[in-house]
């Protein structure tokens, strides 16, 4: 990456970092920056990474430039950083940010490849937006007082949260060749937060959408998805999750499946045996057991 001053003023920078739930969180306090990858940098570095950088500002502002997007983000916007490509960022003046490190595919399994949103800014008012920055600023402030796997489901909170901050600021620009992929993704994004609701199916999820259920099943299809099938993938994989998570370890079964979506627990055992090859009691048995022996 290379570094210069911006104009005659003296340049200063401080850094602070934190590791909560296994998410790295990083204040950056800067003045006067430019800081830019380019195509021969990325070449000769070969410093690929597995994550995404949210960037939030706090004060100031920082204009960025990414996949032919160029913005100036003030205080309370936010937007994805994809380090594995060509992207320039400038401190001109003084500036907070706060960027936190996320799975790449925790972004990318529900909105698609990082092109179609790295370096889209957020706007702070949004309302999902002004949500997602409270919480994640909350975690900051409280996270080392949390038990570790409290903490773990609080990052799954926060990032549920970016994801559907970005699927709110995709959906109003949206240039046309990928419009069939960004209305795929706030549907994604709708399923991950309504999974407890039972009266969650194909028609409910294209009426939330805004468009036909036909359309919607055209665009699963050309993904080699069904919408159905989609539900119950992501209803057993958060209940497969939950159950090897000791801090659902207070949770029935029963009460759990019905969580998840589930109509009842003899439901949700027949497809979750279907799925893993176990049944539920024996599932969570095994991956607590391991998880102690670990």
């Amino acid at each position: 990456m290379a570094q210069n001053c911006l104009g005659e003023e003296p340049f200063d920078a401080t850094i602070d970092g934190v590791s909560i739930g296994g998410l790295d969180f990083t204040k950056f306090a800067l003045r006067n920056l430019r800081a830019a990858t380019t195509p021969r940098t990325l070449r000769h570095e070969n410093h690929k990474t597995d994550h995404l950088f949210m960037s939030m500002v706090l004060t100031g502002t920082v204009r960025s430039d990414q996949n032919d997007r160029s913005s100036t983000d003030t205080a309370g916007d936010f937007a994805i950083r994809d380090t594995n490509t060509p992207w320039t960022i400038e401190h001109n003046g003084y500036s907070e940010v706060l960027a936190i490190a996320i799975p790449r595919e925790r972004l990318e399994g529900v909105l698609g490849p990082a092109r179609i949103f790295a370096g889209l800014t957020v706007g702070g008012e949004l309302p999902v937006t002004t949500l997602t920055r409270s919480f994640l600023s909350n975690l900051l402030r409280e996270g080392d007082r949390l038990p570790a796997h409290v903490a773990e489901r609080m990052v799954g909170v926060g990032i549920d949260l970016v994801v559907a901050s970005l699927a709110e600021r995709m959906a109003q620009e949206v240039p046309r060749p990928v419009h069939g992929s960004v209305v795929v993704q706030r549907a994604k994004a709708y399923i991950e937060a309504n999974l407890h609701d039972q009266t969650l199916d194909p028609p409910h999820l294209a009426a939330a959408t805004g468009v036909s259920l036909r359309r919607l099943q055209e665009l699963f299809h050309e993904r080699g998805q069904h919408i159905s099938d989609w539900i119950w993938h992501r209803r057993l994989s958060v209940a497969a999750n939950r159950m090897a998570d000791p801090g659902y370890l207070h949770m029935p079964l029963g009460t759990l499946a019905y969580a998840c979506g589930f109509a009842s627990q003899a439901h949700f055992s027949r497809r979750f045996k279907e799925r893993y090859g176990l049944s539920p009691r024996d599932y969570r048995h095994r991956a607590l057991s391991e998880a102690v022996a670990c």
